[in-house]
């Protein structure tokens, strides 16, 4: 019974892709977050997801997050400032479009965007927030500015803390106004990043090696263990996919029980998911900047529009595995004749050329 209304739940709930409301910002560029009352799978899931968007100059302060996360740089370029739990050094990655990196538990970060920057840095942030305080939704702690860890304690308590006298511990606290995200003075000189630190931190997902090329279909770039190597730590897998106007990506479902979160990058596209029952749980059309989620092992497929369509997903393990129901690898050409004569009910002349169609392709299939 409580398994029929869990299902029930799903079935009924809102998929249709949104886009997310602004939380915080200033001079310097605002966060942007997705909520759970809008997006109610964020809840079901325990998803979390935000944007990042700093102007020429801009400063996110440090943080924290309850959440681990994947970071994935929309556009722009800049630095990201990261310090894994008990490190001693702190890292200052360079950072492009089409970085992806890894967050997990307990990492502190800052991102800043350059003062003479031509491009606003955007930042895509996805992560599991199970063993956050808020499910579907990522909890963000300053250590500094107007809502800052130390802004809550005693002046005495961060006078100890940090071995000054009480005047000085106060004003240091208290003298920077701004909330999240500051615009740097000019001409202020920030810590210069160091190629050698994205080595083992960084996936460039248009550099890497491509998992899928279909001409004329579309490329996947899948980010696991193998290729970056903190998704352990972080529990998600995620990948970069982009088809080819017009192109089809196949029906298929994560056969592993993980939730597929995804964000359209640009271009735009026709959605279908279809649930328990065979019921079309989502018709919609997708478009950048909009994301969505597709419950667990309900199967979707996407058609892109004239000009394509780019979307990062994520995951809800670090290696996942999909099953397909259309193309080269799907299980039909598995299954043997009989059994699939039988399903369909359908005639042995049937079955065969049912068999024969989609021998080269995979996932993707470029229009006729």
């Amino acid at each position: 019974m409580v398994q029929r209304t869990a299902n029930a739940e799903v079935m009924s709930m809102d998929l249709s892709p949104k886009r997310p409301a602004k939380a915080y910002g200033g001079d310097g560029g605002a966060y942007y977050d997705w909520s759970p009352a809008d997006l109610p799978m964020l809840g079901a899931a325990s998803i979390g997801a935000a944007k990042l968007h700093l102007a020429a100059g801009g400063l996110s302060l440090p943080s924290y997050s309850d959440s681990a996360k994947v970071a994935y740089v929309l556009q722009g370029a800049g630095a990201c400032g990261l310090v894994l739990p008990e490190a001693a050094k702190e890292k200052v990655i360079p950072v492009k479009e089409g970085d992806a990196l890894a967050l997990p538990f307990g990492a502190v970060t800052w991102w800043h965007n350059a003062e003479h920057s031509s491009a606003d840095l955007v930042v895509l942030f996805l992560g599991d927030t199970s063993k956050g305080h808020v499910p579907g939704k990522f909890t963000n702690f300053q250590l500094t500015g107007a809502t800052g860890i130390f802004t809550g304690f005693s002046t005495e308590f961060v006078a100890r803390a940090w071995d000054l006298d009480q005047d000085s511990a106060a004003k240091l606290v208290s003298t920077q106004p701004g909330s999240g995200i500051v615009k740097l003075a000019p001409g202020h000189k920030m810590p210069e990043a160091h190629a050698e630190d994205r080595e083992g931190m960084v996936l460039n997902c248009f550099e890497a090696p491509l998992d899928v090329d279909i001409k004329g279909g579309g490329r996947v770039v899948v980010l696991n263990t193998a290729n970056l190597p903190l998704v352990k730590e972080v529990g998600l897998g995620a990948d970069l996919v982009r088809i080819d106007g017009h192109s089809m990506c196949s029906p298929g479902f994560s056969c592993d029980s993980a939730y597929q979160v995804t964000y359209i990058v640009r271009g735009s596209g026709r959605v279908q998911v279809v649930g328990i029952d065979g019921t079309r749980v989502l018709e919609t059309r997708a478009e950048g900047g909009c994301l969505f989620i597709v419950p667990r092992f309900f199967v979707v497929s996407k058609i892109a529009d004239e000009t394509g369509m780019e979307w990062f997903s994520i995951i809800t393990t670090p290696n996942p595995i999909f099953s397909h129901l259309a193309g080269r690898t799907s299980v039909w050409k598995a299954i043997s004749p009989a059994v699939l004569e039988t399903s369909f009910n359908t005639t042995p002349e049937m079955e065969k050329m049912f068999r024969s169609k989609r021998l080269d392709s995979e996932i993707f299939f470029a229009p006729s």
